[in-house]
């Protein structure tokens, strides 16, 4: 049992100010293993005041020297990456040879990077008579999503400290113990007080009272479309910066003169990574009216392919989603998808044979779904994937952007310059083309209700700095 009772605000581990807690449940087994404290808004008024009292040495403290806390906290949880992965496969249900590379090794490798980064970023140039200054935004609110826990953190945190802000972070409640450990790394590297400060809670008591808070610069938020709208509201109240990183329902569009074999393999695995629950899942396969039979059975062979298991296990392909609540949700969208006709070429709602335990959902795979039906229209973060027929390469654009998100999608063509054409016909931030490898360089966010904001690479800590003139007499 990892029981968790203090916070880490202002360099200090210090007692909540009520005795709530909330538990925490190992995705693979169901059971409790865990809890956290409750905090509530006495708690984020103390990490806010922390990250105030923090803000004016910390923004002044030379970058060369920021870059080598990143450096750092990059070393530290190298040295801890084994117990990182297996804690968060835990937590999130990963299983543990993906775990260890993305949930441990992306926040290991984007700490490093933003070190680097920071080092070599353009902080002022001269325009005229006028010296432009890039300044840090101040004091950040990160809320942070439980699908890719620490990475989401990281993207927040790295940028935020690279560019001089002070940071409150208030993690997800369903995976919120990886956290505590990147607090335990930035108090060994001796990380300035103040700078850093974790609070854990509930979205509505933390999360809001982080939100409205009138010290708090700007909000760093990943999570739902309807989360999302709500702290847009509240941040309203005090005119402050919002970056979002929301929802998606990313099309793979697999064009007639694609191969469809490594198309349609490559689009179920990007619908099925962490069981689904990624939000440029590419959960919507368009596929000509030709190819559907052939686009279906192969999807369905693939789908056939994952494994559901212990994420513990070394052999687990497929493992179970977060949460019993999500396990519900999946579930219902499964059984909706029925109802509206349909047609299920693998998996379905039914509990999995031979795991009684962890919250297992079959891999799925529906054929002829309809254009706004309920599965194409609303984001599932579960692995089903719909797959949708189209008569030409209009029909196809106009189906994949006509969803309410646009975080990410996929064009498929033996075609380069026909593939890029199309791509950037769709209305997403990212998209990949043939198969295009992972940047974490490239710009990440999304248009419409994905949010707006980016994150990584030099784009992600733009976010966090503000211009300045300094008009000079000539």
């Amino acid at each position: 049992m990892i029981n968790r009772d203090t916070f880490f605000i202002g360099g200090q581990w210090v007692a909540p100010s009520n005795k709530e807690t909330i538990e925490v449940h190992n995705a693979g087994t169901g059971a409790v293993m865990g809890s956290v404290p409750a905090g509530g808004e006495l708690d984020i008024n103390a990490a806010v005041a922390a990250a105030r009292g923090a803000l004016e040495a910390w923004s002044q403290t030379p970058v060369e020297k920021r870059a080598e806390y990143l450096e750092k906290i990059s070393a530290g949880l190298k040295a801890r990456a084994d117990e990182l992965g297996k804690l968060i496969a835990q937590e999130v249900g990963m299983p543990i040879k993906l775990a260890g590379r993305i949930q441990a090794g992306l926040p290991i490798a984007n700490f490093a990077n933003y070190a680097k980064l920071v080092k070599g970023f353009k902080f002022e140039e001269t325009v005229g008579n006028s010296v432009v200054v890039r300044e840090p935004v101040g004091v950040v609110g990160a809320i942070t999503p439980w699908n890719y826990p620490l990475h989401q953190i990281t993207l927040k945190v790295a940028p935020a400290l690279a560019a001089g802000c002070t940071v409150v972070l208030k993690p997800s409640e369903v995976a919120p113990f990886n956290a505590f450990l990147l607090a335990e790394v930035a108090e060994s590297v001796g990380l300035p007080k103040g700078v850093f400060n974790l609070v854990t809670g509930l979205g509505p008591t933390a999360g809001e009272a982080l939100v409205k808070h009138p010290e708090v610069d700007m909000i760093s938020f990943t999570g739902s479309t309807r989360a999302g709208k709500r702290i847009s509201e509240l941040a309203a109240q005090t005119v402050k910066r919002v970056a979002l990183e929301l929802g998606g329902k990313s099309a793979s569009v697999i064009l007639d003169d694609a191969d469809i074999a490594s198309a349609v393999k490559a689009t179920v695995n990007g619908c099925y990574l962490n069981s689904g629950q990624t939000c440029t899942a590419l959960t919507r396969m368009l596929v000509p009216e030709s190819k559907y039979d052939e686009a279906a059975k192969a999807a369905a062979e693939v789908a056939k392919g994952f494994t559901l298991g212990d994420p513990l296990s070394e052999s687990t392909k497929l493992g179970p989603l977060t949460s019993a609540a999500q396990l519900e949700r999946v579930r219902r969208y499964i059984k909706k998808g029925l109802e509206e006709g349909a047609e299920l070429l693998a998996g379905g709602p039914e509990t999995p044979e031979g795991l009684p335990g962890g919250y297992f959902v079959k891999p799925t795979v529906f054929g002829k779904v309809k254009p706004g039906s309920t599965i194409e229209q609303e984001e599932i973060f579960g692995p089903v994937l719909s797959i949708i027929t189209y008569k030409d390469e209009d029909e196809a654009i106009r189906i994949a952007n006509d969803t309410p998100y646009g975080l990410a999608g996929a064009v498929w063509s033996k075609d380069e310059a026909r593939a890029q054409k199309v791509a950037r016909r769709i209305r997403a931030g990212q998209v990949d083309v043939n198969g295009g490898a992972f940047n974490m360089n490239a710009p990440f966010g999304g248009f419409k209700q994905s949010g707006h904001g980016r994150e990584a690479g030099v784009y992600g800590l733009e976010e966090f700095l503000e211009y300045k003139s300094l008009q000079l007499k000539g």
